[in-house]
């Protein structure tokens, strides 16, 4: 997992630890240490730590005229030991929010399992971007991950499967990501 790095083609765009209103501004990364890990995998030390001891994230893409931001993830998803989805929602995506962004698009391929809990945060957080006209999708998350959150009922706070699942993001400037996530968005809402 060490050899993982955050997607890094859209730095010339983007990032994150030189913009003020983000949740990681300021934010020093190592080239050499490896810090942080997943159990006992060490991770690369681009990734940030906003605060689950499994799951880390980079905030690759913000655009606040639009109102999104693209978030990859990688690691374990534990809302049932580590509460993951309350520090995503209280201390990034809160923030955020304060600085207007209500369409998130999470990059979840990196996601190695998906452990629940209660849903309350996932509808807090739902209903907060519905009220902002905003939505929550998941590319690329892998089928057993997309089942587990299936099988625990937190799929419908999420825009997920078809062809969201196999977007080849890469391939486009973040402004495509989102044109391509947001068309496909607003298919599904009849919109």
């Amino acid at each position: 997992m060490h050899a993982i790095e955050p997607y890094w083609n859209w730095r010339h765009h983007y990032t994150a630890e030189e913009d003020e209103r983000s949740p990681f501004f300021g934010t020093e990364h190592s080239e050499f240490e490896f810090s942080n890990a997943v159990y006992d995998h060490a991770i690369h030390p681009q990734w940030d730590n906003f605060g689950s001891s499994t799951l880390y994230m980079k905030v690759v893409f913000v655009d606040y005229d639009e109102g999104y931001a693209i978030i990859e993830l990688i690691g374990e998803w534990n809302d049932l030991l580590h509460n993951d989805i309350m520090v995503l929602k209280r201390d990034i995506v809160e923030h955020m929010m304060a600085q207007g962004i209500s369409k998130f698009i999470l990059i979840g391929e990196n996601v190695l399992n998906f452990h629940s809990s209660d849903d309350e945060y996932y509808n807090e957080w739902f209903d907060e971007v519905n009220d902002a006209n905003g939505w929550i999708a998941l590319l690329n998350f892998r089928p057993h991950v997309l089942e587990d959150m299936q099988s625990s009922n937190i799929d419908q706070y999420f825009l997920l499967g078809g062809k969201l699942n196999a977007l080849p993001w890469r391939t486009f400037e973040p402004e495509g990501v989102f044109q391509n996530v947001e068309s496909m968005v607003m298919r599904r809402l009849g919109v």
